[in-house]
């Protein structure tokens, strides 16, 4: 027998006064309210209730017994309408990771916005450009760029992440503005380490793949920021996501270039675990997400295998 339900049955004894009014309750037969007393006396080795053929009464241990079931039940009772009040409202703590760039430059700026809308939300937001793992590390969503290769994961697609190519108009005045992928051969290009060497500086386009130009790089970070700062700075050629660099190409401070090599824009999508139901919290941020950074046309939600 359930613990939790002979301790319900047990309290409903005490408060309607016989087995059958609580029998009644429970739709349950008179004997079978009996079974689910003695199911609880035998667990604690006492009686609870002393009874003769005209009246029964509480044992002291019974009178103990039914206020500490009755505070049990509450706290129960309380989390289920806790539970049952975050399924109907976005409340509770979100746990969102994403890539350095894009959550620093899209994700971080929206959140007062975000959070201002749902003032029962908190979030938590992780910027890592390692692939993290969801489930074992407690996040509610994940934003990944690139090929997806989760199994278990629902994916909402997102805008493209472009790349862009630029210089500051110092750096060119100086150097000179190379026309194609084999002019990088002869500039300082800041490379990002979290590339993988066969795949830095590989530009495409009319002519033949290139990737010349990451292996003589002198300076190098794990962070797009750091490297945006070199070439405002005047000291190389950076490629980086576009979103990083649209300000500065919109002021002037950096020039775009090699437009027509630069890499196709890759994917990027936002996830979350197909056997975890989503919560009004969720919800609420993945359409808030796509609302502003989503493809023109949103298709259905693909599941991962």
């Amino acid at each position: 027998m359930d613990k939790l339900r002979s301790m319900e049955i047990f309290v409903s004894v005490v408060d309607q006064g016989s087995f059958t009014a609580a029998a009644d309750t429970f739709r349950i037969s008179p004997v079978m309210v009996g079974k689910h007393i003695k199911q609880l006396e035998e667990r604690l080795g006492a009686r609870l209730l002393a009874r003769t053929t005209r009246r029964q009464s509480l044992t002291e241990i019974g009178q103990q017994y039914v206020e500490q079931c009755r505070q049990i039940l509450a706290s129960i009772h309380a989390a289920e309408r806790g539970a049952e009040a975050m399924r109907t409202a976005p409340r509770g703590k979100l746990k969102i990771t994403a890539p350095v760039s894009f959550g620093s430059e899209c994700i971080a700026p929206l959140m007062a916005e975000y959070l201002t809308a749902y003032p029962d939300v908190s979030l938590e937001l992780n910027l890592n450009d390692r692939m993290v793992d969801l489930v074992e590390e407690g996040f509610d969503a994940a934003i990944r760029i690139g090929k997806l290769e989760d199994s278990g994961m629902v994916a909402r697609p997102l805008r493209p992440y472009a790349m862009v190519i630029c210089a500051s108009p110092a750096y060119l005045a100086k150097h000179g503005t190379p026309r194609t992928p084999d002019d990088l051969a002869w500039h300082e290009c800041v490379d990002f380490m979290q590339w993988s060497r066969h795949m830095r500086w590989r530009l495409s386009g009319k002519e033949a793949r290139h990737d010349g130009a990451a292996a003589e790089s002198r300076f190098r970070s794990n962070n797009g920021q750091a490297l945006r700062m070199a070439a405002l700075h005047g000291f190389g050629i950076v490629m980086q996501a576009e979103i990083l660099l649209a300000d500065d190409i919109a002021a002037g401070r950096l020039v775009p270039l090699l437009t027509d090599y630069v890499p196709a824009p890759r994917l990027m999508h936002v996830l979350y675990p197909r056997d975890r139901q989503p919560t009004p919290k969720l919800t609420t941020f993945i359409d808030f997400l796509l609302e502003r950074y989503g493809p023109a046309a949103t298709p259905p939600p693909a599941t991962l295998t």
